[in-house]
This record gives structure tokens, sequence and C-alpha cells, in this order.
């Protein structure tokens, strides 16, 4: 099907559009954007120069994609926004594209962004995560996938936040928080693990039950090293421990405890 443009949209025409986009009115379409098929852009949405939009996204009132990076590094180098199919991007969301130190800003599959939070330039999010209100990432944060994370948090720049996490509404935090618990309280630190969470994405209560050892034995350690090692050996099998032990010793910020 063709697309749908309100004549109070401006779509550049060296933008490249697939089929059956609604545009909304006072929408704004910059060269340089590549969109896919079935989106909707409600009124008052901004996509910016680099702009990459996949399949079957839904833009709120104000959002702003592929924006100028906040950076002072920036230099007006050609870099991207790549957003992937299925998502929700609420009202004044606004993403930066990426600088030169990554080239691009990354958003998965599936995620729902929601009002006035912000995605800074060369972040990575994975798929299916939840971003609450108002939350704000630093650049280069990753977010991996099925992350849930409240409203008005804050992420320091290169952060690293692992898959299945909940992270509790108003915290902030310069440290990676590692797979698959609940981070919160004030400073933020360790919670236990997410349990509810990984039994409704249909984690087996065996894995669970490692999982949560390998936090146990992890933590009780002085030197985290130690606690990986002993984890390791106890669970050598088990790809979720494995992969709490390899995000722990790669991180470059350290871990919250």
């Amino acid at each position: 099907m063709a697309n749908q443009i309100h004549p109070m949209a401006i779509v550049d025409p060296e933008a490249k559009l697939g089929d059956n986009n609604i545009i909304g009115p006072f929408c704004v379409i910059d060269k340089n954007v590549v969109i896919g098929n079935n989106n909707k852009f409600l009124n008052n949405v901004t996509v910016h120069f680099g702009a990459r939009i996949g399949d079957n996204n839904e833009f709120f009132p104000g959002a702003s994609i592929s924006t100028k990076p906040q950076d002072l590094k920036f230099k007006g180098e050609e870099t991207t926004c790549e957003i992937g199919d299925n998502n929700s991007i609420r009202e004044n969301v606004t993403i930066s594209r990426g600088t030169a130190s990554k080239g691009k800003t990354v958003v998965g599959n599936g995620n729902l962004l929601m009002e006035n939070m912000h995605v800074a330039h060369d972040c990575v999010i994975g798929n299916g995560c939840i971003i609450g209100n108002s939350t704000k990432f630093a650049g280069e944060v990753e977010v991996e996938d099925y992350a849930i994370i409240s409203a008005t948090c804050l992420f320091h720049q290169f952060c690293r936040v692992g898959s299945y996490i909940m992270f509790q509404g108003g915290s902030r935090t310069s440290q990676d928080i590692p797979p698959y618990v609940i981070a919160g309280k004030e400073p933020v630190r360790y919670a236990g693990v997410n349990l509810i969470g990984l039994r409704r994405r249909g984690f087996s209560n065996e894995t669970i039950e490692a999982i949560h050892d390998a936090y146990r034995i992890i933590y009780s350690k002085g030197v985290l090293k130690d606690g990986i090692a002993e984890a390791r050996a106890i669970y050598p099998d088990s790809k979720e421990v494995e992969y709490i032990c390899s995000f722990i010793e790669n991180s470059k910020r350290g871990v919250i405890r």
C-alpha cells in the first residue's frame, strides 16, 4: 500500500520510505533517512539526518529521532541512528545518532521507550526492553535484552546493563548492572535475583536456583574473581552462570554489589 503522508508534514525528497507508512501532521523527515514498512508517525515527530528505521514501529508526538549528539567532541561526522522493528517510542523521547566513537546508536526490536526518556550517542539497546518515563542514558551505555528499567533513572556514560534485570525507579548508577538481578535502594546495589521476571520469561526453577546460588557464591567472596572461579567449578555447564561470570570479568566500570 502507498504511504499516507499528511499534507502538513514535510518529507525531504531524498528520504527513502517503504510502504504503508502513516506520517501525521507537522512531522518532519530529513534527508539521508531510510524508513521501512508499516510505521506510524503521529503528529510532530522529527526524524533527523542519519535515521535508519525498520518496520512496524510507532512514534508518538514530540519524539526526536537521530538528533545531533550533545557530545562536544562531535564534529559533524556522518553517523546513524538505527531502530529495528516493533518498537513503541512514546512522547518526547529523544534518541541521538552516533559519533566517531562507534558510528551509530542502536535500538533493537520490540522495545517500549516511555515518555521523555533520552538515549544518548552511541548507546546500544537490545530487544524486548522496557524503559520508564524520563530515564536518561548518557553516551555509549549498553542495555541488553529484556531489561526493565523504571522511571527517572540515570545511567553514567559507558555503563553496561545485563539482560533480564529490574532497576528501581529514581535510582542512578555509575557502575555496571549484572544480568538477572534486581538493583535498587540508595545508593543502588544488588537487591536479589529477579525471580518473578525470570519465571515470566520461562526460566526453570533449576536454572533460577543456579543463578541465585552463583550470586551467593560470587558476592560472599572478598575478591570477586575467587567467587567467579568457584561458581564456574560448581556450574560448569550452565550458560546462565557463565554469562554472569563473563559479564563481571569484562566489566570496565565495576559491578554493583
